[in-house]
C-alpha cells in the first residue's frame, strides 16, 4: 500500500510518499517533498487566512498531487497544525480545498500533534526504551516523554520559530536585547520542564530546526537526509551556531550555509534558541537528530487504527 501524508505547518507544508510492506510489518520511505509558504505570517488567534496564503496552499498541495499522481498512492493522509488552530476561517479554506484536489484535511489539537510525532518518531526503534521526544516548529513546540507502549507525558507549548521571531526580532540580526528577552521568554515557557526527563534518555529532535543544524554542523549546504537521519548534535554545537548566527543578516545565512537554510533562513536562530532553551531546562547535553515525526506518526497512526500495523 502506498500511501501520502502532508503536515499543513505554521512553516512548511512537507509531503511524505511511503510503502507499507504487510509481510514485513514495515514503512518504507519513497521520497519526501518540502515547500515553505509560512502560513502563519503576521498571523493572530482569530485572524484570517489571506487570499494570498490560501492560493500558495493550493500551489503546494498542486505540486504534491503530480507527486500523488506519479507514485500512484491508495491513499492520501493531510493534517493541519497550528496555523489552522489559530485561523477563524479554517472551515472554508478546508472547503474550498476539499473543492479542488477532492482531498480532506484534518485539523489536529497541539496534544494530538504531540502524540503522533512521538509515534512517528520512535516506530524505527525497535525496543521498549523511554524516550523524549523534541518537535519545534512555527507556530508550537511539542515535548513527548514515552515508549512504545504509553506516553507519560505530552505538550504543545505555545512558542515556534515564526511566532518567536515576530514577537521579539525587530531587527535581523536582533540585538542583544531582543536575544536576552527571546532567551528569558523561552526558559519561563518550559519551566514546567526543569530537571524532568533527563535521566539516561534518549533526546530525539525532529523538524528543520534540529535537521538544518545537523547539516551546518556537517558542513552540508544541500540537504541529504540519510547523513541528517540518526546524527547527534551536541549543546555546544548549538550554541556555536548560535554565535555565528547572532552576526549575520538574512542574505548573509543563506550564503553561508547554502540550499539546506532556504526557507528558515530568518527564523533558524529562534529556533536554536528555543532548542537551547529547552534542553537547558530538562539538563541534558545531547540530541539525537531524527528525519522523521508528524508526517510518519500520520501514517503509523493510520494503519494502526485499520488493523494493518502491528506496533
Amino acid at each position: 500500500m502506498t500511501i501520502a501524508s502532508i503536515d499543513i505547518g505554521s512553516n512548511t507544508i512537507l509531503l511524505l510518499i511511503s510503502e507499507y510492506n504487510t509481510q514485513e510489518n514495515s514503512i518504507k520511505t519513497l521520497a519526501n517533498f518540502y515547500e515553505s509558504p509560512r502560513l502563519s505570517e503576521g498571523i493572530k488567534f482569530g485572524d484570517k487566512l489571506s487570499r494570498d496564503k490560501i492560493n500558495s496552499l493550493i500551489s503546494v498541495l498542486s505540486l504534491y498531487k503530480q507527486q500523488v499522481e506519479k507514485f500512484n498512492c491508495e491513499r492520501v493522509l493531510i493534517v493541519a497544525t497550528n496555523a489552522f488552530r489559530i485561523i477563524s476561517n479554517s472551515n472554508n479554506v478546508i472547503y474550498e480545498i476539499k473543492k479542488l484536489f477532492g482531498w480532506d484535511i484534518e485539523i489536529i489539537t497541539g496534544d494530538e500533534e504531540a502524540r503522533l510525532t512521538f509515534f512517528g518518531s520512535i516506530f524505527p526503534i525497535q525496543h521498549n526504551s523511554f524516550n523524549n521526544v523534541i518537535d519545534i516548529g512555527g507556530g508550537s513546540t511539542e515535548f513527548i516523554h514515552g515508549n512504545h507502549s504509553s506516553i507519560l507525558f505530552k505538550k504543545s507549548f505555545n512558542i515556534g520559530v515564526v511566532s518567536l521571531t515576530e514577537k521579539f526580532f525587530g531587527n535581523y540580526p536582533p540585538t542583544e536585547k531582543e536575544i536576552i528577552y527571546t532567551l528569558e521568554y523561552s526558559k519561563n515557557i518550559f519551566s514546567e520542564l526543569i530537571n524532568k526527563y533527563s535521566g539516561s534518555f534518549d533526546t530525539i529532535a525532529v523538524a528543520g530546526t534540529p535537521t538544518t543544524l545537523s547539516c551546518i554542523k556537517q558542513n552540508i549546504r544541500v540537504y541529504n537526509e540519510g547523513k541528517v537521519e540518526n546524527s547527534f548534535l551536541q549543546l555546544n554545537d548549538i550554541e556555536t551556531i548560535i554565535r555565528e548566527l547572532i552576526n549575520l543578516n538574512k542574505d548573509q545565512v543563506l550564503e553561508r550555509y547554502g540550499q539546506v537554510v532556504n526557507g528558515r533562513e530568518d527564523v533558524l536562530l529562534a529556533g536554536c534558541l528555543i532548542l537551547v532553551s529547552l534542553m537547558k531546562q530538562i539538563n541534558i547535553n545531547q540530541v539525537r537528530v531524527s528525519t522523521k515525526g508528524l508526517r510518519y506518526g500520520v501514517v503509523v497512526d493510520f494503519l494502526i487504527k485499520n488493523s494493518l500495523l502491528n506496533f
